[in-house]
């Protein structure tokens, strides 16, 4: 049991298929929800990804048995494990998620994702390249500290990733009702990745939109407000490099420049920040917004 399958790398062909189908779909109903430029940067940024996992993975790997080896309890293979651990799982992702958007150093890695203007099933392909720079494997730790073997955490982040794929489309518009309560779907997910300043900042669930009801986090995607995709400030390139990094080196120009004080606030502090309130941070963003649509009304 500790040499499980990467339930991702067994779904790829899947995710492939999919891809192609989506692509056939838009097609006849609207060319524009797939970019050729956009699409080849979403599977490169996708592959280099793939490749800096590998190359972290034995590390990582490394510090969660070693967490693990002072576990508090013993959690063994059984069958109620399983479930619970995908739960758990989930919520350590939802944790994840919302730093990964509220403090700077996680979005320099996280941002990646999010750089595409076109929201379809390719843009789910678009990660980091930087996960393990950012120290994004830090919010699973407790779950090993817990007493769950990493091999069965990671097996369950897996699915967590694949379940993940399915909802970065605009071709499904909304499930039952019940699904929405509970589950993450296309239209919850929408919402995440877009721009409008309605939106910014929530839906951050990977599988259970429960945690976003729980958390205060959560809004419902509108009609008569449709997501516009991409950052609040565009990258206006498809260079791979760019997209990669430029968060990165953004915090490190912000940190040269700002006063000795101010330094580590362009690190931890939300994206957006700045120490003498020159720029906005999506809670401003929503607030000027909310201020017109009062004004308006």
């Amino acid at each position: 049991m500790d040499k499980l399958p990467n339930p991702v790398d067994i779904a790829v062909p899947g995710f492939i298929a999919l891809v192609l189908a989506e692509m056939l779909i838009a097609r006849v109903r609207d060319r524009r929800r797939y970019c050729p430029k956009d699409t080849l940067t979403s599977l490169m940024l996708g592959f280099g990804s793939t490749i800096a996992a590998a190359l972290s993975a034995g590390l990582i790997y490394t510090m969660a048995v070693a967490v693990w080896k002072i576990r508090l309890f013993d959690i063994p293979y059984a069958w109620w494990a399983w479930p619970l651990c995908f739960v758990l799982d989930d919520l350590a992702y939802y944790v994840f998620h919302r730093s990964a958007h509220r403090v700077r150093w996680f979005w320099a890695s996280h941002v990646i994702h999010h750089s595409s203007q076109h929201y379809n099933l390719s843009t789910a392909l678009r990660q980091t390249w930087t996960g393990f720079l950012s120290l994004a494997f830090i919010f699973r730790l407790p779950l090993f500290l817990i007493g769950f073997p990493p091999a069965m955490v990671f097996f369950c982040a897996g699915l967590n990733l694949i379940y993940q794929f399915w909802i970065h489309t605009e071709v499904i518009g909304r499930c039952p009702r019940w699904f929405e309560a509970v589950m993450n779907t296309p239209s919850h997910h929408r919402v995440h990745h877009s721009t409008n300043p309605r939106y910014l900042d929530s839906n951050y669930a990977g599988v259970f939109i429960v945690w976003d009801k729980m958390f205060g986090s959560f809004v419902a995607e509108r009609d008569d407000d449709r997501p516009r995709y991409g950052l609040v400030k565009n990258l206006g390139t498809f260079n791979l490099i760019f997209a990669a990094f430029h968060e990165w080196a953004g915090i490190t120009r912000d940190m040269w420049r700002a006063p000795w004080g101010s330094k580590l606030g362009y690190a931890v502090r939300p994206p957006g920040w700045s120490h003498d309130n020159s720029r906005d941070t999506s809670e401003t963003i929503r607030e000027k917004w909310a201020a017109r649509e009062r004004e308006r009304n």
